[in-house]
């Protein structure tokens, strides 16, 4: 049986660790790469030198592969999955899928008509400190949650001028990291509905005016359960470490949180807590970073077909739309 033939649509640095995951599967076939960057496809072609290079996504298509990664600016995400679907191809994007809750219904719903296999890279998801913490709300082994916060700060910031642009990005640290807050609180909590949104964002040290992007935001979403989560995210916080990343997940019956190591992007721990007595569960290393994109590529390889899973991009991008409409008025 042949393998699946996929084609990488952008491969800057994140798309290529996403092309270096999916090929290590050796499940998948690289057949095309594209990007505007001589050096960008200098570097993809080291990882598939058999790989054909194509000038734009309209040959790429043209070239009927099964699967394309799309890592380009947020903007393109949309357009350029729901064309890919209309024409029978799988589609494994970066994150955000949309830059509002339309554009995301829009290409989740073409996925569903063609039939063909949509996935996103949320993939915070797929660290075994997720996982874990997951399987003991799940289980029932925490008790009812009642709150849950959930923070992830960033020292640095985007280094791409779109990113500071809402036309081209959607928004600002909401959208860019906030996206993976929503979605690790609902997933873990098995997607509840959201009955109350309200948040604050702000620019700069001040609060957000006009049509420009947030640098640091708040939000409280109130579930049907009547539980509570609170979500804060951030870019070049003076922050004293490269990185805040941290989710607690508190139950009638116990608690467990997940945080960072030492400022760490990669390497995360998750503690038990009873009381005052902390027992940990989860601990790095933990070679996560391609994992959500291994997992596409291994469901493209058994069958191109919609995955229900997909429905749940349009929840998570309907919250952040009602934290950007709720923001305080100042």
């Amino acid at each position: 049986m042949s393998r699946p033939r996929v084609g990488f649509l952008g491969t800057g640095w994140i798309g290529r660790n996403r092309m270096a995951a999916i090929l290590a599967t050796g499940l998948v076939e690289p057949a095309f790469i594209c990007d505007p960057d001589p050096a960008c496809v200098a570097e993809a072609r080291a990882l598939a030198p058999q790989a054909l290079v194509v000038e734009d996504f309209d040959a790429m298509l043209g070239g009927r592969p099964d699967g394309v990664v799309i890592a380009t600016p947020s903007a393109q995400h949309a357009a350029q999955s729901s064309r890919a679907l209309a024409a029978g191809v799988a589609v494994f994007c970066q994150k955000p899928l949309g830059r509002s809750a339309a554009e995301v219904r829009e290409v989740v719903e073409m996925a569903r008509r063609a039939d063909r296999l949509l996935a996103v890279d949320l993939s915070y998801r797929a660290t075994r400190a997720v996982e874990a913490i997951r399987a003991l709300v799940q289980s029932g082994e925490l008790g009812g949650i009642y709150a849950a916060d959930l923070t992830f700060h960033n020292a640095y910031g985007p280094d791409k001028p779109w990113f500071y642009d809402r036309a081209q990005s959607g928004g600002g640290c909401v959208i860019d990291l906030g996206v993976h807050l929503v979605d690790l609180a609902l997933h873990v909590l098995d997607f509840p509905d959201v009955v109350g949104v309200s948040s604050h964002l702000f620019a700069q040290g001040r609060p957000l005016v006009g049509d420009g992007v947030e640098d640091y935001a708040t939000a409280e979403l109130t579930l049907a359960t009547g539980a509570v989560v609170r979500l804060a995210c951030s870019w070049r916080l003076h922050a004293g470490r490269d990185a805040v990343i941290e989710a607690v997940f508190r139950g009638a019956d116990g608690a467990a949180a997940l945080g960072n190591v030492d400022g760490s992007f990669y390497d995360f721990a998750v503690d038990r807590l009873d009381g005052t007595a902390a027992r940990r569960i989860v601990a790095p290393p933990d070679d996560w970073g391609g994992r959500a994109a291994a997992r596409w590529a291994q469901a493209l390889s058994r069958a191109n077909r919609f995955d229900p899973e997909a429905e749940r991009y349009g929840a998570v991008a309907g919250i952040l739309d009602r934290i950007y409409q709720s923001r305080a008025a100042y």
